[in-house]
């Protein structure tokens, strides 16, 4: 169990160090929008030339429906432990150490790259205006993400507001003039329907294999590419500590989960099937820039010019938007290792914005890696490290859907009914098992590609299995060091935080008024 303030009986110390900075809107337009970025307005061009219209939509779709799984998980055992550091807390207390230890360095392994990624993609969409050296954006990009996760949380939430709007509003935008081009409407007056869908046709026969098959491995090709769209959904915890009434907020915010899956990915990438072809060449090609968005090839083939600038702006605050949450998941994670003496306890210490400073200045120097793309020999280094860190997502929600189902079944152990949480999920643990399946599944064939004769690759191979042997080497190496063992589902302290919740009520929310009664995107 975690330290419990003396105070202040059943209350956790962390939440009395820590400020609530994040309100109920933060959350839910965080939980709505807050991970869209390049997954889905750049890379999802690719999943249409490689998978077919069709094909596409159903790696979104099925992948959707697997990532609200892991939302709903997350959010269950959150409102019953809002500590900071997500999954790698629950794991400590629901599992066994020696997991969340190796989840939660596999997680900061892959945040030391992600973070400068970030960086790099900022810059070289600055370019699709201006070409000028690459470093002095990522600098100027790393300073301000720096700046942010420095000061108050609230100001992280408050950013992060205004980026949800805006892509929000970029995305019900594109979709409207997909639905016009589509119908006809744009400056060629050519109505398209699903011409698209006939020829060249709903799917793509993948590498060239003919048949089912190669119609099939487009398909389960899309479901990697939408994996990396959707990565960073599981996010709503990381910061459970520093959120106002989090018990209530973040089951709130994950209700909603199904709502922006649908209407923000599936019919996006609906909608962009429509009206662009799969043998496009702008979308099979990646430049980094909105050229080769889908949305705007779409606008191009239609002859509208002005939007091509618009999606870039939004992208590239985007990007910058993925940053700042990147720093903001890193560093909690970080935190949340170093409270159950997983890391250095020096990454506990708080600056006086009651932030993890030392987590902060970590991270902030691995910002510098965006620099080695600069130099081509450094760069493919880079790309390298880049193609490692793309798996950890799929390792980081298969380690949710076990820590969860060792949740449920200590519950029923135990003898405590699911009223008796301050929030159950619905459809559990049905949903947990499928997407379980599915991501042990997808872990295992991530690298199918390589075996095909004529298309072996080192680094396909490499970047697709390097990271479970990562894993078990830091698990293993744990559990024999510090001799931890699985804990028995008859002694997880379930009761224990249960008690503690009861013993900290939330307030009540307050009810709609006026226009606030129309407001469908935060409560």
């Amino acid at each position: 169990m975690p330290e419990l303030d003396i105070e202040s009986p059943g209350e956790f110390v962390e939440v009395k160090e820590l400020r609530q900075g994040l309100h109920q809107r933060h959350i839910q337009m965080i939980a709505l929008a807050g991970t869209i970025g390049t997954g889905l307005f750049l890379s999802s061009g690719r999943a249409i030339s490689r998978s077919g219209p069709l094909g596409a939509f159903i790696g979104y779709l099925v992948m959707g429906g697997t990532s609200c799984s892991v939302v709903l998980a997350v959010a269950e055992m959150g409102a019953l432990v809002p500590l900071n550091g997500g999954i790698v807390r629950y794991a400590e207390y629901f599992v066994d150490p020696a997991l969340s230890f190796a989840n939660g360095w596999n997680l900061v392994y892959s945040y030391i790259v992600s973070i400068p990624a970030e960086l790099v993609a900022a810059a070289v969409l600055v370019e699709f205006w201006l070409t000028i050296n690459s470093a002095i954006w990522i600098t100027i990009f790393g300073v301000l993400m720096i700046i942010t996760s420095s000061l108050f949380i609230r100001v992280y939430g408050e950013l992060e507001f205004g980026f949800s709007m805006m892509k929000i509003a970029l995305i019900v935008g594109v979709n409207i003039m997909s639905l016009v081009i589509t119908c006809g409407g744009g400056p060629n007056h050519e109505p398209i329907g699903f011409q698209y869908w006939r020829r060249p046709g709903p799917f793509v026969q993948y590498l060239g294999i003919t048949g089912s098959l190669g119609r099939f491995l487009g398909v389960w090709t899309a479901l990697n590419n939408a994996l990396y769209a959707y990565s960073g959904i599981e996010n709503i915890t990381m910061a459970a500590a520093e959120t106002k009434s989090p018990r209530r907020a973040i089951p709130d915010a994950a209700k909603r989960i199904f709502v922006r899956v649908l209407l923000f990915y599936v019919i996006s990438i609906f909608m962009v099937g429509l009206t662009v072809p799969s043998d496009d060449p702008d979308i099979a090609r990646y430049s980094g820039t909105a050229t080769t968005s889908p949305f705007v090839v779409a606008a191009k083939r239609a002859g509208i010019k002005v939007v091509p600038s618009i999606i870039n702006a939004v992208i590239l605050t985007s990007a910058w938007s993925a940053g700042n949450s990147q720093m903001l998941g890193a560093t909690r994670v970080l935190y949340g290792l170093a409270m159950d003496g997983r890391a250095p306890k020096i990454f506990t210490r708080l600056n006086r914005f009651a932030i993890p400073y030392f987590a902060v200045a970590l991270f902030s120097v691995s910002m510098c890696l965006g620099f080695m793309t600069l130099s081509s020999g450094a760069s493919v280094a880079f790309d390298w490290l880049q193609d490692l860190v793309s798996i950890s997502t799929l390792v980081n929600w298969l380690t949710i859907c076990v820590t969860y189902l060792r949740f449920y079944y200590g519950c029923k152990k135990q003898g405590i009914p699911r009223s008796a949480l301050p929030w159950a999920a619905p459809l559990q643990p049905y949903i947990t098992w499928v997407s379980a399946t599915i991501f042990a599944l997808l872990l295992l064939t991530g690298g199918y590609a390589t075996f095909i004769h004529g298309h072996w690759s080192n680094e396909t191979f490499v970047s697709s299995y390097i990271n479970i042997p990562l894993f078990a080497i830091l698990y293993f190496g744990y559990k024999f060091i510090k001799k931890t063992k699985i804990i028995a589902l008859e002694d997880i302290p379930i009761q224990g935080f249960i008690d503690i919740a009861n013993a900290n009520p939330e307030p009540e929310p307050k009810p709609k008024t006026g226009w606030r009664r129309f407001n469908i995107l935060w409560s």
